[in-house]
């Protein structure tokens, strides 16, 4: 399956901090293809979809001051939403990341029984940041993904986008990544490696050995994507190998986010990928073929 969904635009007030017509592609098909012309605005584009609203969202309006980060998501009726569905064991998922790709954070912030939301929260450094909620409310209009964008004082810095790769080492391990990011979709296949061997054990982690998170640069229209199979179904090997079936919106240069967990840490491993002519395709990674 793939699993798609896209970033949202909105205008936070107070503190700051996976669509018109389309549904959050977790569960969907996708809107892959390179006919554009009749198809609708990705999911998550806006504040609001189908009468949900992610409401104002309040965090510290500075770098490196402590606070919490805490919103609501509010119902047709302008009501706070208490009930929520699982999706991939958690009610919902929280995605945050700098306008130029950089600062990317994936978390689980814990539900009130007022419907807020809320985690602890530290801004690493100034900037415009996009902010994403992705859930279900039960019984609701299926899954979706809002977003606000959201300004934090303090160094403004852009971080230049990183040249094409299919290598990303973060923390010892070394990630090659095989296969072609395309607008018809297609299989992308994660190799986890540490110190010249292959990672074989590696931990479920919210239901998966792997979670993908594909933005495009430029508008941060988004994809979240699963691996094929799961842990403990008898098929799926707990490593090296990760793969993803995925589909991207367009042509364009992406961000991809590959979160893993080994030895009790998640870590996350990044990557930029062209598609289309908007870049030149990188060179394949030495040493596997998949």
């Amino acid at each position: 399956m793939i699993f798609a969904a896209a970033l949202g635009l909105g205008a936070a007030t107070g503190d700051p901090i996976d669509t018109a017509a389309a549904h959050t592609a977790h569960e969907s098909s996708g809107q892959g293809g390179t006919d554009h012309s009749e198809a609708a605005a990705p999911a998550g584009l806006q504040v609001s979809d189908r009468g949900y609203t992610l409401s104002d969202v309040t965090a510290p309006a500075t770098a490196n001051q402590p606070g919490t980060l805490h919103f609501r998501i509010l119902d047709p009726a302008g009501a706070p939403v208490t009930a929520f569905d699982e999706l991939h064991e958690k009610q919902l998922h929280l995605i945050a990341v700098r306008t130029d790709t950089s600062g990317f954070r994936h978390v689980h912030p814990a539900l009130g029984p007022d419907g807020t939301w809320s985690i602890d929260w530290t801004w690493a450094r100034g900037g415009t940041y996009r902010v994403f909620a992705d859930f279900q409310p039960t019984g609701g209009a299926g899954q979706l993904t809002l977003g606000r964008n959201v300004d934090v004082a303090g160094d403004l810095a852009p971080t230049p986008l990183p040249a094409p790769s299919q290598v990303a080492e973060v923390d010892g391990y070394r990630v090659e990544l095989s296969g072609a990011l395309t607008t018809g979709g297609g299989p992308l296949t994660l190799t986890v490696t540490r110190n010249g061997r292959p990672v074989t054990d590696l931990q479920p982690y919210l239901g998966a050995y792997g979670h993908l998170v594909a933005l495009r640069t430029g508008d941060l229209a988004y994809l979240h994507v699963h691996p094929q199979g799961e842990p403990g179904d008898g098929v799926t090997a707990p490593g090296p190998d990760v793969t993803f079936h995925a589909q991207a919106p367009s042509t364009g240069t992406y961000r991809l986010y590959l979160d893993f967990q080994h030895e009790n840490v998640v870590r996350t491993a990044e990557f930029t990928v062209p598609v289309g002519d908007t870049a030149a395709t990188p060179e394949p990674a030495a040493g596997h073929g998949h």
